[in-house]
Parts: C-alpha cells; structure tokens; sequence
C-alpha cells in the first residue's frame, strides 16, 4: 500500500466527493443552457463531426501548448507568472462551483458569480500565496467542478474515449518514462510552494514514537521530516468531465457508475502501489471509467 489506511481512504473520500460536486455542478450548468459566469461562452456545435474535425483537435493542442508553456515557465523559474496564472484560474474555476451552488440554493439572489468573489479571491490568496493546507484542500474540492463545467458542454462520448486514451498514455510516459510529472511536482510543492491537487502531510510511524518520547523543549529544536500524501489535479478532473459528459449523453446513474469506476481504478492503485515509488493513476482511473461506461451501454 502507498499510504496508510486513513491516509488513503482520507484521499479516497475528497476524491469521491469533489466528483459527486462536479457532477451537481455540471447538471447545474447544464440546466441553465449552459450559460457560464464572467462571460464564459462555449462554441455552438452544430454537427456531429465538429466534435472531431473542429473541437478535439483544439483541445489536443490546447492540451499540449498548456502542458508546453507550464514546463517552459517551470525551467525558467517564472514563479511570479505561474504563481499569478494559478491565481486567476482558481479565482474562475471556484467562481463557477460557488456560482452554480449559490444559485440554486437562493433563486432569487442576482448577480451570484459577483456575490462569490468575495469568498474566492481571499481564499485564492491564501491559497497560492500563504499556503494553509486545510484552505488548500477545502478549495481543491470545488476548483476541479469549476474547470469541467467549461470543457463538458464540448465534448461527446467519443471525444472524450480518445482523450482518455491520450491522457492516459501522455501520463504513462511522463511518469515511468521522461519523469516530467515528477520534477513538476517537486518543483511547484518546493519553489512555488502550490501544489495542483490534493496534498496531506503525514510523518512515518517511526517518527510518531519518536515525537511521543520527546518533551517540548527537543521538539522546538528538532527537524522534524514531513512526508506528503499527494493525488494529482489532472487525476481528479478527467473523471469529473467524463462524468459530466455520460451524465448529458446517458443520464444520471451512468455518471454515478463512472465515478464509481473511476473510484474503484484509483483504489486499487493506492491499495497496490509501494511506498515511495510513483505511479501513474491516470491508466487505472481511465480502465475503471471504460468499464463502467460498458456496463453502462450494455445496462442502460
């Protein structure tokens, strides 16, 4: 096992519920005609084939420019740039959720997205530049629903299989292969001091017993090593948006068993990976997702 057991079933709980969050979010979205806030707007599709022969190629090449771009900015440790870049998006993708959820919940309220920004700039600051882990983690359960409510209205089944395939092979290779997922994640979580996704830090069972046996005095002087629990952004997201997508295309139980599929792939690479080691999540989350969209053709 990776982690311990309450570590695990911790990420395996924000998990599941930043999903059971984005599916609300985008089935908001998607009974409000898809009308985004801060003037938002997703392309009108038309026919089918603009799924493959317009959008998909967009988005692969959105995909690589942004993956591009953060690793130009990373080598040349543009911190204030990237810093600020995180900023912006999560101030859109959290004013998105909170709209969405603020809106529902007082119909009559106007102008929800502006009301929200008083919640998500502050929290934004905090997060990116005061780094508090439980703001951190509180905000990544809403961010992710924000970002797939954008990307769901444009995408179909079939897209969205090839996305998966290519995301899961660009994540086999940048973990076991280029070793890119690693050195960008050191670099965020040591230098710009973020981390995208979910982070929990932890101390070994031998450093526990050790902590317990010292007084107060020799712990204000020892260093104290800290490990870190980590699930990924891009981990979290994709099934939020395969999700959002069966959701429209097949309707609510379908979703709810992609997520169930995808939490089932996560969980077996958590409860079958070794310490220390990095893995690619991305394959076995897709692998659970594909078989419960069988399940789903085949039941539903």
């Amino acid at each position: 096992m990776k982690y311990e057991i309450k570590l695990t079933v911790f990420l395996l709980l924000m998990f599941v519920v930043t999903q059971f969050i984005g599916i609300y979010v985008v089935h908001s979205y998607m009974n409000e005609d898809g009308a985004l806030p801060y003037g938002m707007t997703t392309p009108e599709i038309e026919q089918e084939s603009d799924f493959y022969t317009s959008l998909l190629p967009l988005i692969i090449i959105a995909f690589i420019i942004a993956i591009g771009l953060l690793f130009l900015l990373t080598r040349f440790k543009a911190e204030f740039i990237l810093k600020l870049w995180f900023f912006i998006v999560i101030i859109i993708a959290l004013g998105i959720t909170l709209s969405a959820i603020l809106g529902d919940a007082v119909p009559s309220l106007k102008n929800a997205s502006l009301w929200v920004l008083i919640f998500t700039i502050p929290l934004a600051f905090i997060k990116i530049y005061k780094r508090n882990f439980l703001v951190h983690n509180i905000t990544e359960l809403f961010i992710y629903p924000g970002i797939a409510a954008v990307f769901v209205p444009i995408l179909n089944l079939w897209t969205m299989i090839i996305l998966l395939i290519i995301i899961s092979l660009y994540d086999l290779w940048a973990v076991w292969h280029s070793g890119i997922m690693q050195k960008m994640a050191k670099y965020q979580i040591n230098q710009l001091k973020i981390f995208g996704g979910f982070l929990v830090p932890y101390v070994s069972k031998k450093v526990r017993a050790k902590i317990k046996s010292m007084s107060k005095a020799q712990l204000k002087k020892k260093k104290i090593k800290v490990n870190l629990a980590l699930l990924g952004g891009g981990d979290i997201i994709f099934p939020i948006i395969t999700a959002g997508v069966v959701l429209k295309t097949w309707g609510l139980g379908p979703a709810l068993l992609v997520t169930a599929g995808a939490t089932l792939g996560l969980t077996y690479l958590f409860f079958n990976a070794k310490k220390k080691k990095f893995y690619p999540a991305m394959p076995f989350i897709t692998s659970g997702m594909f078989i419960a969209m069988l399940i789903s053709y085949l039941l539903f």
